[in-house]
């Protein structure tokens, strides 16, 4: 039996506005994500990538169009059915969002704060393996004020991937930082998501990371057009601690 993709979207068309104000921003998108696979939508801005990507996250509710992710269809969801499915995605923006009266330990525990399988101390103690598994030992305890972009950026991965999420979503993870830091970061997220397997989609506009790609599809005027094929294969995943 084949396994279902964790993200599937059949003609998906959206807009903003009514009446001479309506706007359309997506036309009839399809995008199949399988497993373990990481995709870049890239194109202009306004082309809809990242309307896209609030759809698949369950940010915004659907007009037009069936999107099932991580088998929940989102076409007529409840927000408490959209809050639930957010609860199982790993989302990265590219200001990285994280509280500045928190430290880096504490951002990254907040990702596991709504699974009451975890005690306080069992979520600090991951949030520390997470933090290490991203390069950021003895930084665990300092606020994002003390770290750099890159850094916090880091602190952004790990807080992604440390509940364990079933699809990785980020929204130009790499538009503030520089170019050693952008592709450090990226090839991180891109070995820690294949040591577990969860597919990532991730919108930018940054040609230094088109490598990570097993496939990358480019936007415009609100349609999805395929535009190529990762051509060298992957390297070795890098483990991940196991959740507690």
């Amino acid at each position: 039996m084949a396994t279902e993709a964790p993200v599937e979207l059949k003609d998906v068309t959206f807009a903003y506005g009514a009446g001479e104000l309506r706007r359309n921003v997506l036309r009839e998108v399809d995008l199949s994500v399988a497993p373990g696979e990481i995709v870049l939508l890239t194109g202009p801005s306004g082309s809809g990538k990242t309307t896209l990507l609030t759809l698949v996250g369950a940010l915004r509710a659907m007009q037009l169009g069936s999107c099932r992710v991580l088998g929940q269809e989102l076409a007529g969801a409840s927000e408490g059915d959209r809050v639930k499915l957010r609860r199982r995605i790993g989302f990265i923006f590219q200001n990285h969002n994280l509280l500045g009266f928190l430290t880096a330990r504490q951002n990254v525990a907040m990702a596991m704060e709504l699974d009451s399988r975890m005690t306080e101390a069992g979520r600090l103690a991951r949030a520390g393996e997470m933090l290490a598994a991203v390069g950021l030992t003895g930084h665990e305890e300092k606020p994002p004020s003390q770290l750099s972009g890159g850094q916090r950026q880091r602190v952004a991965v790990a807080r992604a991937l440390a509940g364990s999420p079933g699809l990785i979503l980020a929204d130009e993870p790499t538009a503030a930082l520089d170019k050693v830091s952008g592709q450090e970061v990226v090839h991180l997220l891109r070995d820690l998501a294949r040591g577990q397997g969860v597919p990532i989609l991730l919108v930018t506009h940054d040609p230094r990371i088109l490598d990570i790609a097993d496939r990358i599809i480019a936007m415009e005027d609100g349609r999805i057009v395929p535009a190529t094929t990762a051509a060298s294969p992957a390297p070795e995943p890098a483990g991940l601690p196991p959740p507690r």
